[in-house]
């Protein structure tokens, strides 16, 4: 079945709230008009009030880069599930391989935040993917494996599919190289072969798998073409309006 692309900007820590006015005016002329493509930005949590006024009524979801497990509590520094539908928000990122990386992110909180993100109405995009030592170690479909059979464990067939999976490979996180085609293809044919021998054949084909790690407006169509490419979660190039808008105009061909 014909999956809809899905574009979602992750801007990590940049651009204050009134930086994130004048980027989303930016954005959504260049992406108005584009219905065959979901479009979504990840501003910081202090921009998310006017990131929802900026885009409200455009073609311009607006989302969060992480949330908590709980729905309140002692949790300094968090933001919980509750805090951000009140807002509008209805999308979270989780389990980025920078919250991996220097936050101790694990499966394990990958996976409590996710059930607290479906449970609290969000639609979580699940990050998965192997740093470099990893890749060269030929431990690419272990790790993968491991992290969606933790990180997405005990979730039923109904939460599944509400939720998207990112296959990010850490290597290609802001440095400038990017998987293969063929590279990205194969772990992605991978993890629609995870959801199909854990949900059945009907629900993998609705899943939408994202590939992320320095996409940009000139490997976008090619990474895009894949077979099982759904679409890409952006780092850098999202917060350049001519480069986000090559890669939605990608999705769209």
């Amino acid at each position: 079945m014909a999956r809809r692309q899905f574009i979602a900007g992750n801007w990590k820590m940049n651009k204050t709230p009134n930086e994130t006015v004048e980027l989303i005016n930016a954005l959504k002329e260049k992406v108005a008009g584009i219905n065959e493509v979901d479009v979504l930005v990840c501003p910081p949590f202090t921009a998310l009030p006017k990131a929802m006024d900026a885009a409200a009524g455009t073609d311009i979801d607006v989302g969060a880069q992480n949330v908590h497990w709980e729905e309140s509590g002692a949790f300094t520094g968090e933001i919980s599930a509750p805090m951000l539908t009140e807002l509008g928000v209805n999308c979270a990122i989780v389990g980025h391989s920078e919250r991996r990386q220097y936050f101790a992110e694990t499966d394990e909180t990958v996976n409590n935040r996710t059930k607290a993100a479906l449970e609290g109405g969000l639609h979580p995009i699940v990050c998965v993917g192997e740093s470099l030592e990893q890749r060269e170690a030929d431990q690419t479909t272990s790790v993968v494996k491991r992290q969606f059979e933790n990180g997405l464990g005990n979730l039923s067939a109904d939460e599944i599919q509400q939720l998207t999976i990112a296959y990010e490979p850490v290597w290609a996180i802001g440095t400038g190289k990017t998987a293969t085609p063929d590279q990205a293809q194969e772990m992605h044919a991978c993890l629609r072969s995870l959801l199909e021998e854990n949900y059945g054949a009907g629900i993998a084909d609705k899943v939408r798998i994202l590939y992320g790690g320095s996409v940009k407006s000139k490997n976008a169509a090619e990474l895009l073409s894949q077979q099982d490419i759904d679409g890409a979660l952006v780092g850098g190039a999202s917060l350049k309006p001519e480069e986000f808008e090559g890669i939605v105009a990608a999705a769209r061909s």
